[in-house]
């Protein structure tokens, strides 16, 4: 079995079998990133970093917007994060900007949680690090969901919108009420996903949005419970089955 084979049958794709690292099951909603053994230690890899944009030959990286999309399934919508291990082939002596090889890889998947430090992204086994709240922005327009076509069309997220949405709500949830600063202390200061109510997926191209009425803060678990079914659903509705729960 090669790789090929191995992603699809698990039933995962991706747009570019030669260059691709991470690859997406929309149907069940996980997602799988390849991770070379020379960026693991310790049961935590590199997946992905701001920095391979672009190669060693100052080339755009072509799979590089995909693999931060499909990052942004993992912390936004919801998906499952799974690696398999790939082991790198030595470097070519004659050509040390050649892109790397893979010698072999292991056919599993593991279940994985993310965390990001900077500018860098890992797969771990632990709980994920948390998010650090972003500076909030100037009074300009704040455009979400502009598109930038590359080899793929991903969508812009926009940090400023993200903080302007905390500063107003909080960064409690807003359907279960969960503070991660008052259960985890200084550990959980600023951790919060933010939920749009309207998908990007379906505004089609770039809105002006609004950070108070399109946004809002909630938990992990909220934020997979409103994004477990198609259609998603409404903060409402998972409030009122939280309080449903609650009466049993």
């Amino acid at each position: 079995m090669n790789r090929k084979q191995f992603i699809e049958s698990q039933g995962a794709t991706c747009t570019n079998w030669t260059w691709s690292w991470s690859f997406v099951n929309h149907e069940q909603r996980f997602v799988i990133f390849g991770v070379w053994d020379v960026h693991e230690e310790a049961g935590r890899g590199l997946i992905f970093s701001e920095d391979w944009e672009r190669g060693r030959n100052g080339r755009r990286n072509a799979s590089w917007p995909q693999s931060r999309e499909h990052l942004r399934l993992v912390e936004e919508e919801g998906y499952r994060l799974t690696t398999f291990k790939m082991n790198k082939a030595p470097d070519n002596p004659d050509d040390p900007e050649a892109p790397w090889k893979i010698a072999d890889f292991t056919p599993e998947l593991q279940n994985r949680q993310l965390q990001r430090i900077g500018r860098d992204w890992f797969s771990v086994s632990g709980l994920p690090a948390k998010l650090l709240p972003e500076e909030v922005g100037s009074d300009e327009a704040l455009i979400e969901g502009a598109t930038t076509t590359v080899l793929v069309n991903r969508y812009e997220r926009n940090a400023a919108a993200r903080a302007l949405c905390l500063a107003h709500h909080g960064v409690h949830c807003v359907v279960c009420g969960f503070d991660f600063e008052s259960r985890y202390g200084e550990l959980g200061k600023g951790y919060i996903h933010v939920h749009h109510i309207v998908p990007l997926s379906q505004t089609r191209g770039e809105y002006e949005v609004d950070p108070v009425n399109d946004l809002l803060p909630v938990c992990p678990n909220c934020h997979a419970m409103i994004h477990s079914t198609r259609p998603e659903r409404t903060v409402e509705q998972i409030r009122e089955s939280l309080m449903d729960a609650n009466k049993v």
